[in-house]
């Protein structure tokens, strides 16, 4: 296998459609409902948006440096539970949305950072044999395989995606 390939098509699809649902989610919203809170332990739309990009920007460092430093190997963990929003999990202070409002062009802007921050990173890899040779650990699932690393990407912005339905569900019940 050579570049970004047989598991770059997958992967590359699924971060495409994901990213592309989520700017479809901000498309056409205003600044209030986009910086909308809906509880006092509820994120914003924008602040979701900030901490989905902070968070592909660790990962892609995670990746970054797994690519070069790991000679760990790890078995596959089960990520895909992630996608159930019962399963509450605290987000790492590092990941913590850093802003208290934004437009949405700054956070498209952030988001669009953070996408090319992994895709360049992905784009030195030459054998994608490697993302499934090395893991990072990972705070919440240990020693993870790079290629989950990726993985958790989408699944990730999937599962926030859903809650920013539900916020903006709930803002057109307070208007």
């Amino acid at each position: 296998m050579k570049g970004w390939d047989v598991l770059s098509k997958f992967e590359n699809e699924n971060l495409l459609i994901t990213r592309n649902n989520l700017l479809n989610e901000m498309n056409l919203l205003s600044d209030e409902e986009f910086n909308y809170t809906p509880g006092k332990k509820s994120w914003s739309i924008a602040q979701i948006c900030n901490h989905l990009a902070l968070t592909e920007e660790i990962f892609a460092k995670a990746i970054a440096y797994g690519l070069k430093k790991s000679n760990i190997s790890a078995e596959p963990k089960k990520i895909d539970f992630l996608l159930d929003r019962s399963n509450k999990l605290e987000a790492p202070e590092i990941v913590m949305p850093q802003i208290e409002s934004a437009e949405t062009h700054q956070i498209i802007d952030q988001l669009s950072n953070s996408r090319n921050l992994l895709n360049n990173i992905l784009n030195t890899v030459e054998d994608t044999s490697i993302l499934v040779d090395k893991s990072v650990k990972h705070p919440y699932f240990g020693d993870l395989p790079l290629y989950q690393w990726i993985e958790l990407i989408y699944l990730h912005e999937q599962r926030h995606i859903e809650q920013i339905k539900e916020i903006k569900s709930l803002y057109q019940t307070t208007r």
